[in-house]
């Protein structure tokens, strides 16, 4: 089951308000690959509270001078982290293993 703040129900101007980002802004971050919100059938972008969440740590990061391709590029290599992590503690539920 996911948790709440994974559901995407949040509209792009209550994530303006939320965020103090412009529209423009959390459109830009979705073309460069570090946000992913998903679609209506008609088209509009709905976001969770993780993404909301997310914007705000990319909006400082891009405030001390870090570039979306440095960003995006530390977001892969944290999502690559937990899933090696969580690889990791099937194998050792599955065959008992432990860390010495």
């Amino acid at each position: 089951m996911s948790s709440y703040k994974d559901k995407k129900v949040i509209t792009i101007g209550i994530v303006n308000e939320l965020t103090g980002l412009s529209a423009r802004m959390i459109r830009y971050y979705e073309t460069r690959g570090l946000i992913f919100p998903d679609r209506t059938p008609r088209g509009t972008r709905k976001y969770s509270f993780t993404d909301v969440e997310l914007l705000m740590e990319i909006a400082d990061k891009r405030e001390e001078g870090v570039q979306t391709y440095e960003i995006k590029q530390e977001l892969r290599n944290r999502k690559k982290g937990v899933r090696d992590h969580m690889i990791r503690g099937q194998l050792n539920a599955q065959f008992n293993m432990r860390k010495h």
